[in-house]
């Protein structure tokens, strides 16, 4: 078992969530209750790491932060080190690729909320935050947990985007798929079984947790 890469991996996973947290909760929300014009753009925008090929995303990331890039050249004139093949190019990357994962359930939690609740709120004095934060984040937390389960256990998986953005340097960008497949290069195949092994059941884990509370949203719904 590389316990330096799975450390990494929860590392890497934690901090995805966290920083998707905030803009998940906002965009799901606001794609939930408002109308707007290009909304269906705006959801296919988000729905479209789900769609693109890893490497296809990992390309274009691995452009946008290369030093030739002005986002690439801006991280490097502050940091004194490149954007890509670094723990924060990767974060970077690990947050764009799962938003999808994070945005989607919430914003279906969010539309599981009746409106005439939210009425109902109003009528009774709460201001837009009081009613957001006593009644509409309670009903929709089985969404914003499934889609923060969803992004931690899809970044313990990922290999095609942090191959390509954050390659595998020990301690830095190399995961725990980065280390199933260096091991499989290495004709290690019992270390690799290992590892995969328990990817998997952190998988089957995230599933269950996920069908559970989707579950809930929608007996909600029903």
């Amino acid at each position: 078992m590389d316990w330096s890469a799975l450390s990494l991996s929860f590392k890497l996973g934690a901090a995805t969530v966290l920083l998707l947290l905030p803009l998940g909760v906002w965009l799901g929300r606001r794609l939930a209750f408002r109308s707007f014009r290009g909304k269906a753009l705006a959801e296919a925008l988000v729905a479209l790491p789900l769609l693109l090929p890893p490497t296809v995303i990992g390309f274009y990331l691995l452009v946008a932060f290369s030093n030739t890039s002005p986002l690439g050249r801006a991280f490097e004139s502050l940091s004194g080190h490149t954007l890509a093949f670094s723990f924060q190019g990767l974060l970077l990357a690990s947050v764009l690729i799962n938003i999808p994962f994070v945005v989607q359930p919430i914003q279906r939690a969010f539309e599981a909320i009746a409106p005439e609740v939210r009425e109902a709120a109003a009528c009774c004095g709460m201001s837009p935050l009081t009613a957001f934060l006593r009644i509409e984040l309670p009903l929709a937390w089985p969404g914003i947990t499934t889609g923060l389960v969803l992004a931690f256990a899809h970044t313990l998986g990922e290999f095609g985007v942090v191959l390509m953005v954050g390659g595998s340097i020990p301690d830095e960008t190399r995961t725990m798929a980065i280390a199933i497949y260096d091991r499989v290069q290495a004709f290690d195949y019992q270390a690799a079984g290992a590892m995969a092994a328990l990817l998997l059941l952190l998988a089957f884990v995230a599933l269950g947790v996920t069908n559970a509370l989707s579950r809930r949203v929608g007996s909600r719904r029903g």
